[in-house]
């Protein structure tokens, strides 16, 4: 062979793998979205990921994965969606938000998007039904929001002398009015009073609090929201400097010093929304693929912050917690 020709056909075979590369179709995106800060999101898209993978997806390798945070400020929500929307993601996930879901479904009527809200998904819009939700939209329902009842009883057996209770409700969140129908017709049911607190903003959480001390109130329940959620510090501490026992809707904030909570696992409902992210790639439509309800809920206690209240707890509630942190 003519050194000529081999520089030339070493040329091509240099070349080729490079064009082949090229020639690769591009991998399909998923938009997720978050209303809260990344930082705060971890254990979200870690049982996100975890449920990609178990459909077959994994991150960099056959799918990626677009971030879009609003780091509070649900009124950026429409502004996220729209650019993926423009990105012309292939879906879009939006675990553990009301607001971010009705932002979605707002946002587009053809890429298909995978929710996970607290309350009905029927009743505020999401879809037609459970079973056939019909359009682009489906996803995980926790009904953390409609656990009023539960969470006021368990809180009435580890303090039965209560008689005033308040729940935290974040007024511009669109299952407030279902969370205080809930908490009113609980609380009359069992005898008691309840006070609805209404923050808005991290600096009227400050305030409801300074409102329950001169109402004197005796127990505070925190309803599931992303704003509460983002500010579960907050909370933390600030229930603890009034002495007031608090019930949350996620075990994170027993996790960092709360005293208990009852709600759906978040980790099994985040696994979820990756999984069902994985059938839509897979090429199934979110019409056909019911709206899941949440089937796993735990009760978290914390001893150690029961006793700093000094509060005397029934071995009874002990045995019913999955988790007791001591």
């Amino acid at each position: 062979m003519r050194r000529r020709e081999f520089i030339a056909l070493l040329g091509v075979a240099t070349a080729w793998p490079r064009a082949a590369r090229a020639q690769q179709p591009a991998l399909p995106v998923v938009g997720f979205v978050y209303p809260g800060t990344p930082e705060l999101s971890t254990g979200i898209v870690a049982a996100f990921r975890k449920g990609l993978a178990e459909a077959g997806f994994t991150e960099g390798r056959n799918v990626n994965v677009e971030f879009r945070f609003a780091y509070g400020d649900n009124a950026r929500l429409g502004e996220l969606m729209a650019d993926l929307v423009r990105r012309r993601v292939a879906v879009i996930v939006t675990p553990g938000s009301t607001s971010a879901a009705l932002a979605a479904k707002a946002a587009t009527t053809s890429i298909p998007v995978i929710f996970s809200v607290g309350t009905d998904p029927v009743e505020i819009g999401l879809v037609a039904s459970l079973s056939r939700p019909g359009g682009n939209v489906t996803g995980i329902a926790s009904l953390n929001a409609e656990l009023a009842a539960k969470r006021l009883g368990l809180m009435l057996e580890l303090v039965p002398k209560a008689e005033r209770f308040a729940v935290l409700v974040n007024p511009g969140n669109r299952v407030a009015e279902a969370v205080t129908r809930d908490a009113q017709a609980a609380a009359s049911a069992i005898g008691r009073e309840v006070e609805m607190l209404g923050p808005s903003s991290a600096r009227e959480i400050d305030a409801a609090f300074a409102n329950a001390a001169r109402k004197r109130i005796d127990a505070l329940v925190v309803s599931p929201d992303p704003l509460l959620d983002n500010r579960r510090l907050q909370l933390v501490t600030l229930a603890a400097h009034q002495r007031l026992p608090t019930i949350y809707a996620h075990r994170e904030n027993v996790e960092i010093g709360g005293l208990m909570s009852y709600g759906s696992s978040a980790a099994d409902r985040d696994r979820l929304v990756g999984v069902y992210a994985g059938r839509i790639l897979k090429g199934e439509a979110p019409a056909n693929l019911p709206v899941m309800r949440a089937a796993k809920f735990e009760f978290i206690f914390n001893l150690q912050t029961a006793k700093a209240l000094g509060l005397d707890v029934p071995a009874t509630l002990l045995a019913r917690a999955d988790e007791v942190i001591e």
